[in-house]
């Protein structure tokens, strides 16, 4: 290692360098030391000189100058500042401060999943508080207004300044990939949720909603098409730069003639388009893998004693712990959809598990039936449906992980499908090691039934088990096809050049040969190493990290979009407008913080 050329500094600093454009874009300007950018307005010193940490002093600290967004007004605006004459950011009025106030209530409303008509008992609250507590500042109300039709106008300007925020952001990815949530309404009717995940050149990801799709007003795939790519066009996303598609694995969307992955990767080809890499197993793991492994109907049978026991069993104190898992998760009522999808989660079918004896105890209370407690099959598949659901229920929580890559999420998987392997072969040797329900089961009935030398059969569950292998290897056949990408993205310095595409073969044998970079990569997480990795150096390997980068990595964004409809559910399934419903989800789902100041003066006209 010795004899290792030493790294020219720019190698790995150029992403650092002071760009132009950022002057007018962020007010710096390149310090006067060399290091670092000078903001114009405030006269400090950005030190870590990329560009999303020039990008977060801005936003954070000088917001007000977005009004300035015509190109004369911005250049006459940089001019001030470099002469020292600042605009004046006048304070806000105390009506302004009131309109604040009730965008933030909105906004809160609208994150609890609460009506339009709750913010005048919201109003109530507040004067009844401050009259007995600061009865000299009760006047401060007066200027609020939280009106059921204001407050629902606020959620939409609130969702349009957000709206605007991912669109001037979605002009600098670099790459970016679809998901599309066909799964996640329990309402009356059904929606298709499109969440984007885009990459910029310092590989800060952004995960945001894209838009949310009517499928009882674009029922056909040519309609679903059409309202995904004017909503790309919208946000000035071409298919040039995607990459991605992570889906559900529902005929509408997989389905093999007629699916919309097949025509959006037909609408995608072009001599400029990368090849579009799908899979279809992120989303609702859990969920959707139920329907696979549930041979007996479990599913419909628990369904029923779960609403016996809503109905007749609620005081029941064996049954409180059960009642209140419910309720945290859907309120104290719940649709039949939303229950089912409930209780295809494995950790709700332990929780059942654990309750069986109490369960038939109290159907026979009630003069219920009680033969499946009888039935040596059905306990037999109930118990190894809980302990497959039990080991999905692991690998989703794993996939729920955001902020690792794609390389990760898939070493999980292979990992997953390992351990099916050994599931399949402890089954045909009989050996419940790893299926403690299943094992549990099997020993009451062993005790039930002495003379009985076959309690279950082993070959009905190994199908079972290759069914659900099958299906993982088809759901993500696409990442496979990428591994050496993966590979070479999370190991760069381990992976043998010999191994590597031709084209990359130079680049990772320069890289490999850099001790600087070595160092770097020991100490720094993936994201930071390669937002520090020259560009132009190393072309190829910064292009396979942007699109690696923008697979999504967790079902993060789409399980939070599905708690917070089936803790509302019956606020969303009120009569609201698409408009409507697209803002609640946004507000649930961003990470993108509103514009407060642009929102209190109406600075939305410009906004797309």
């Amino acid at each position: 290692m010795w004899m290792t050329p030493k790294r020219s500094k720019m190698e790995v600093d150029e992403s650092r360098v002071f760009r132009s454009e950022w002057t007018q874009r962020y007010l710096v300007v390149e310090s006067p030391e060399g290091e670092g950018a000078l903001c114009l307005v405030c006269r400090r010193l950005v030190v870590a000189t990329r560009e999303r940490d020039v990008r977060r002093h801005y936003e954070a600290e000088h917001d007000y100058y977005e009004r300035y967004v015509a190109e004369g007004e911005r250049a006459a605006l940089v001019e001030r500042l470099r002469q020292g004459d600042s605009p004046v950011v006048a304070p806000l009025t105390p009506e302004e401060r009131a309109a604040r106030a009730g965008l933030g209530l909105a906004r809160l409303l609208a994150l609890k999943g609460r009506g339009w008509g709750e913010g005048d008992f919201v109003y109530q609250c507040m004067e009844v508080m401050l009259r007995d507590v600061l009865p000299e500042h009760a006047s401060v109300l007066d200027g609020i207004d939280l009106s059921p039709e204001l407050t629902r106008q606020r959620v939409l300007n609130i969702n349009q300044n957000l709206r605007s925020q991912l669109f001037n952001r979605a002009k600098d990815f670099k790459a970016y990939s679809l998901a599309l949530d066909d799964q996640a309404f329990v309402a009356y009717e059904n929606y298709l949720l499109v969440f984007v995940r885009g990459v910029g050149q310092d590989l800060e990801v952004q995960e945001e909603l894209l838009t949310i799709i009517n499928l009882t007003h674009h029922f056909s795939v040519g309609a679903l098409m059409a309202a995904i790519l004017e909503a790309l066009q919208a946000a000035g996303l071409s298919l040039q730069r995607m990459v991605g598609l992570t889906t559900t694995h529902t005929l509408r969307m997989i389905g093999e003639n007629s699916g919309l992955v097949s025509y959006m990767r037909e609408k995608a080809v072009s001599p400029n388009c990368w090849n579009v890499i799908h899979y279809s197993g992120f989303l609702h793991l859990e969920l959707l893998s139920s329907y696979d492994v549930d041979v007996n109907q479990i599913i419909n049978t628990i369904s029923e004693w779960i609403v016996l026991i809503k109905t007749r069993g609620v005081r029941r104190p064996e049954f409180q712990a059960l009642l209140t898992e419910s309720e945290s998760e859907h309120g104290e009522r719940v649709n039949g959809r939303c229950l089912n999808n409930w209780l295809r989660r494995g950790k709700t079918l332990k929780l059942i598990f654990s309750l069986r004896k109490e369960i038939e105890t109290f159907l026979v209370s009630v003069g219920a039936t009680t033969m499946h407690f009888t039935d040596k099959e059905w306990l037999c598949d109930f118990g190894f449906l809980v302990d497959i659901m039990d080991h999905l229920r692991e690998l989703s929580e794993l996939l729920r992980v955001s902020k690792v890559f794609a390389a990760a999420a898939f070493d999980h998987i292979c990992t997953f499908e390992g351990k099916l392997s050994l599931l399949h072969r402890h089954i045909e040797e009989e050996n419940l090691t790893h299926f403690a329900a299943f094992r549990e089961v099997v020993d009451e009935l062993k005790q039930r039934h002495k003379e009985d030398q076959k309690i279950f059969d082993p070959d009905r569950y190994q199908v079972v088990i290759c069914r659900l292998q099958k299906e993982f290897e088809r759901h993500f056949k696409d990442l496979r096809f990428i591994k050496k990408d993966l590979e070479l993205f999370a190991n760069p310095f381990n992976f043998k050049p010999e191994y590597a595409p031709i084209s990359v073969r130079v680049e990772l044998t320069k890289l490999q040969a850099n001790t600087n970079l070595w160092n770097e990569y020991r100490i720094k997480d993936l994201g930071q190493f390669y937002a520090g990795l020259s560009a132009e150096s190393y072309p190829i390997i910064k292009g396979v990290a942007c699109k690696v980068a923008s697979l999504f990595d967790s079902s993060e964004i789409c399980e939070k979009a599905f708690s917070y409809l089936t803790r509302n559910q019956h606020t969303l399934s009120q009569p609201l407008t698409d408009e409507h419903l697209h803002a609640l989800f946004r507000i649930a789902t961003t990470e993108i913080e509103p514009h407060w100041d642009d929102l209190v003066r109406g600075r939305n006209e410009s906004n797309p």
